[in-house]
């Protein structure tokens, strides 16, 4: 009898926690049996497994072989495990020296030929082997991914033949190459936008504090358009974001050619997304839109069009900054700290307050449309902003605004202030300060609360009207917020035509 181990990982959320594959051969009738609470994808790496070793000349012995993934009450799932269990086998076989590869994790998915394929979340099992002083073997198109978890080392192999050469001495796998930094798509300009001087502003605040947008108005007035042109105004990621960013990418298998993940990211979901595909779930409770758009914009174009429970899955990561999936096994949490762009027409039919095209059903069409939205949902939204189309005349006289490098300098320049006042373990954005933080002048504090008792505002639309008055202070370079930073956050918190009853 020859028993073997090798370590893996599984993954709860982006924290890879270790599993010990145990592979024993005894005698028996001839037996591959997998133990260890496997799903599916995990049972049948037996078979690819047993045509890999086939393909390169190698045969099963006529034996019980029993593989057990430790600790057997932790859900097991992914084809990531078929490389490990394949190199336990080859070392309960004595085909591989077990001693050296105590000293590894591994990862990957075997084809029927012995090929390595891409597996999903190398970036956080590479930076859990880091931790705890392993190496890390995984398919040799990922071993640039792996080496963005710094001092490591790393066999990237392509197939199985070469990583047994390798560890019988007849063959040395290079190192990898690094890794590149992921420049993201072409950003659209924000000159292209003709008028609209406050839609533009507001867009300014809400990328230099990292505020939730929504944006009114009939088709064709422009929402997608300014939208479309967010990511330009943002700063890059700093290197501890990338590097979150990029982890909740791989786990969802994702991340590209190993490229870091630099640029806050853009999802745009259409509105027949479920729930699960924008919270997060499914079967394997993989991360949602909402934390693929972790540390960047969430763009919900036609926002009463989402099914209610989509939405309303969204209030509390808006607050918490993650979302968990909760399933009868197990409780997975990914980061979600998103910006959230919505925009919407004012009623079904687009044209609520154009009197050439008026609806028959106004003003009922339009309430019942924006009545979509919930209070608590809207209340989450710090800047509300109607938007009107230029006539035609308008748009041919129009002058071109200024440019995204523009309105990006400035934001870089008030997002700078924030980390100064905040330090660089505090809140990345004035949209996620604790008040206390957010220094005003006492005219300010008592204008603002006074405002929130005529408007009734709830305590987290105050607070949030403080924020973003913090950031237009920001963005006008004083130290302290003043009444007129309160007064014109206070104006765009209130522009919806058909003003939900606010719930706290």
């Amino acid at each position: 009898m020859s028993i073997a181990r090798v370590n893996s990982f599984a993954f709860s959320g982006i924290e890879a926690q270790r599993v010990e594959i145990q592979v024993q051969i005894s005698s028996g009738l001839p037996a591959f049996l997998m133990v260890g609470l496997p799903d599916k994808a995990v049972g049948e790496a037996r078979e690819r497994v047993r045509a890999a070793l086939t393909s390169m000349g190698l045969s099963l012995p006529p034996k019980r072989i029993l593989v057990n993934l430790a600790p057997a009450d932790m859900l097991k799932e992914g084809s990531h495990f078929d490389l490990p269990v394949a190199l336990a086998v080859l070392a309960a076989m004595d085909v591989l020296p077990a001693e050296e590869l105590a000293g590894f994790a591994a990862l990957g998915e075997l084809s029927l030929d012995g090929r390595l394929n891409p597996a999903a979340g190398v970036l956080p099992a590479a930076i859990a082997a880091q931790g705890r002083g392993w190496g890390l073997i995984c398919p040799a198109s990922q071993g640039a991914e792996a080496g963005w978890a710094g001092e490591l080392n790393i066999l990237a192999a392509s197939d199985l033949l070469s990583l047994i050469n390798h560890f019988r001495g007849t063959q040395l796998l290079p190192a990898p190459p690094p890794g590149e930094l992921g420049g993201g798509a072409p950003y659209l300009d924000l000159a292209d936008v003709k008028g609209m001087e406050t839609a533009r502003r507001a867009l300014e605040i809400a990328a230099a504090g990292g505020h939730n947008l929504l944006m009114l108005g009939p088709p064709g007035g422009g929402k997608s358009m300014l939208a479309a042109r967010l990511p330009g105004l943002l700063p890059d990621l700093t290197p501890r974001q990338a590097l979150e960013v990029s982890m909740v990418h791989s786990v969802a298998g994702m991340l590209t050619n190993g490229q870091l993940i630099t640029r806050p990211p853009f999802r745009e979901p259409h509105f027949s997304a479920s729930p699960a595909a924008i919270a997060g779930g499914g079967v394997r409770a993989r991360p949602g839109e909402i934390s693929l758009a972790h540390r960047g914009v969430l763009f919900l174009d036609e926002v009463p069009e989402f099914p209610r429970a989509t939405l309303e899955a969204l209030r509390a990561p808006m607050e918490t900054g993650q979302t968990t999936v909760s399933r009868a096994a197990a409780h997975v949490t990914y980061p979600a700290r998103f910006q959230l762009i919505g925009a919407m027409n004012p009623c079904r039919c687009g044209y609520l307050g154009d009197g050439s095209r008026e609806c028959g059903r106004a003003p009922r069409c339009g309430e019942d449309y924006q009545n979509k939205l919930s209070g608590p949902l809207l209340d989450r939204m710090d800047l509300v902003v109607e938007i009107m189309p230029l006539m035609p005349k308008e748009l041919a006289w129009a002058k071109p605004g200024e440019s995204s490098a523009m309105v990006a300098a400035r934001v870089a320049l008030a997002r700078a202030r924030a980390v100064d006042r905040f330090g660089e373990h505090g809140p990345a954005r004035n949209a996620e300060a604790p008040p206390e933080l957010l220094p005003a002048t006492d005219e300010a504090r008592r204008f603002l609360q006074g405002a929130a008792e005529t408007l009734r505002l709830s305590a987290r639309g105050q607070i949030r009207a403080l924020r973003v008055g913090r950031t237009i202070a920001d963005l006008a370079g004083q130290r302290e917020t003043q009444k007129a930073h309160i007064a014109e956050a206070l104006a765009y918190r209130h522009k919806m035509p058909k003003q939900a009853v606010l719930e706290t």
